[in-house]
């Protein structure tokens, strides 16, 4: 398929061109968006539903956001699009090969891309960490598959090594999901209200206050009288008191970090 066709087919928003499961915005209100991220996986199905619901897909709708999930098998050279390998060494599982990999990077990047590889051997992702990477303009996010994925791609072909905790998944599909997500209502737009993202929890090292909403009083459980009264000051000294209080109680690690 030419480039011509393939713009076109992506402009109108058709989900699936030649493996790439592109979900362009039909119509932008500004020239570019704010961010790219691609997946780069062997299962870009398992991000359509995330990609099109919710959060993402107003921010491809507002064009802030170009989100991408992109099949690593496009780059293979066999009949049965391989892409592991048995380990050198012996052992169990299989790892998945550099070849496709460093075929499918040299095509999807760009001078802005930064690659990300989500692996349990990475950094651990924050809020702090998803702050960081809003601010970036083009992000290809690698997920391994199997036993693992060929070392070398650690060590000559990415940016960076995320984890999103200290346990192992399938494959760095879901991981790659979470990063998006974290990071895309992050941008200026994407929220109803951009304050809501300086609000959450670890926002400013603490976990989130309690929310309450009507009835006022449900089977005798009643909302804190403070937050009735329209003291936008008081509500403030509560909600930060309240938000100390739970992580104290809950996450007393973040406590030095909030000091």
């Amino acid at each position: 398929m030419s480039s011509a066709a393939r713009g076109l087919l992506c402009r109108f928003g058709l989900g699936h061109v030649e493996g790439l499961t592109h979900f362009q915005p039909v119509s932008h209100p500004q020239s570019s968006p704010l961010l790219k991220i691609q997946i780069l996986t062997i299962f870009p199905d398992v991000c359509r539903a995330v990609l099109q619901s919710s959060i993402l897909k107003r921010a491809g709708e507002k064009g802030l956001a170009n989100l991408e999930a992109v099949d690593l098998r496009q780059w293979t050279g066999d009949a049965h699009r391989t892409v592991d390998d048995a380990p050198y060494g012996g052992g169990p599982g299989m790892v998945m090969k550099i070849e496709p990999i460093d075929k499918a990077l040299a095509a999807l990047r760009s001078p802005d891309s930064k690659v990300i590889l989500m692996s349990p051997q990475g950094r651990k992702f924050s809020d702090a960490v998803a702050r960081d990477l809003s601010r970036e303009r083009d992000l290809i996010l690698l997920c391994g598959h199997y036993e693992g994925i060929d070392q070398r791609v650690a060590d000559h072909l990415i940016d960076d090594e995320i984890s999103i905790g200290d346990y192992v998944l399938t494959s760095g599909v879901l991981p790659a999901l979470v990063v998006t997500d974290a990071v895309v209502r992050l941008l200026p737009g994407v929220l109803g209200d951009d304050q809501s993202a300086q609000q959450d929890s670890f926002a400013h090292g603490l976990l989130d206050h309690p929310h309450y909403t009507r009835p006022a009083d449900y089977n005798g459980w009643k909302v804190p009288e403070i937050l009735l009264g329209g003291n936008h000051a008081a509500i403030e000294s509560w909600r930060h008191d309240t938000a100390l209080e739970a992580t104290r109680r809950r996450r007393p690690d973040l406590l030095g970090e909030s000091r």
